[in-house]
């Protein structure tokens, strides 16, 4: 079981250089990973948040081993052949230590899609991940892809230079909703959000065969997770009335 903190850069975590600062704090401490959340809006009383991408850039520059990665993006308000280039580029900088993890997203609470005129229908977002995925990939590769389809079309493009090995992709989705596992089959990694039970973890591990990844908040016992299969337990920070103290007490207690 690796563990890892799953981090939302809100409030007063919104700012990438303290980020920077955490991730580094994080990796001294002993932690195997640092995970940032990935939103434009968020219900409240979150009103600040920063920008996961820029946040990444300084968790890989003042890092040496830690894994991290937005946990999780919403690939259908994304262009993929924009996000593709950005990983490619945050793998280079960091010496592939980058997780790609993706969803179809939410749009309750503060309406993160529908505020912005983005795709509000889940099934339609489930169907702009999977071709979004099929591009991304496609690029990742280094190989030309040719692409036309429901909602993205790439004519003959190849994206140099491709990472330097495969970029690990985890898949997130609403436990026991099967359509994201269905897709993670297809890839690195699950990440079964609202999990109540190692029970629960235990059922799944039977039938997923990447890494299963869990968060938990500060307070849960992780080993009776890794007991049950837990791959990766993720330590939950925020996302309401984060106090800079308690993060930096987590961080400093290890894993």
């Amino acid at each position: 079981m690796r563990r890892g903190l799953f981090v939302a850069p809100f409030d007063v975590l919104a700012d990438p250089r303290l980020i920077g600062d955490l991730a580094a704090d994080a990796e001294a401490a002993g932690w195997d990973g640092f995970f940032v959340w990935d939103h434009l809006r968020y219900s409240e009383p979150v009103q600040a948040i920063a920008d996961p991408w820029i946040c990444m850039a300084a968790i890989a520059m003042r890092t040496q081993r830690l894994v991290f990665g937005p946990m999780v993006t919403p690939l259908p308000r994304r262009r993929p052949q924009v996000l593709a280039r950005q990983a490619a580029s945050l793998a280079a900088l960091s010496g592939d230590r980058l997780v790609l993890g993706f969803g179809i997203g939410d749009d309750w609470g503060a309406g993160e899609f529908g505020a912005f005129g983005d795709e509000t229908d889940p099934k339609v977002r489930g169907r702009m991940l999977d071709e979004g995925l099929e591009v991304l990939t496609g690029l990742l590769s280094g190989e030309p892809v040719d692409h036309a389809g429901e909602h993205y079309t790439v004519r003959e493009v190849a994206f140099l230079p491709a990472p330097s090995r495969p970029i690990p992709i985890w898949i997130a989705g609403r436990y026991p909703n099967r359509n994201p596992q269905r897709r993670a089959a297809r890839f690195d990694g699950y990440f079964p959000i609202q999990l109540e039970t190692p029970e629960q973890l235990a059922a799944l591990r039977t039938e997923v065969t990447g890494d299963l990844v869990v968060d938990l908040q500060p307070d849960v016992d992780p080993a009776p997770w890794g007991d049950a299969g837990a791959d990766w337990v993720l330590t939950r920070v925020g996302p309401y009335r984060i106090d800079l103290d308690a993060v930096r007490a987590i961080i400093s207690a290890g894993p």
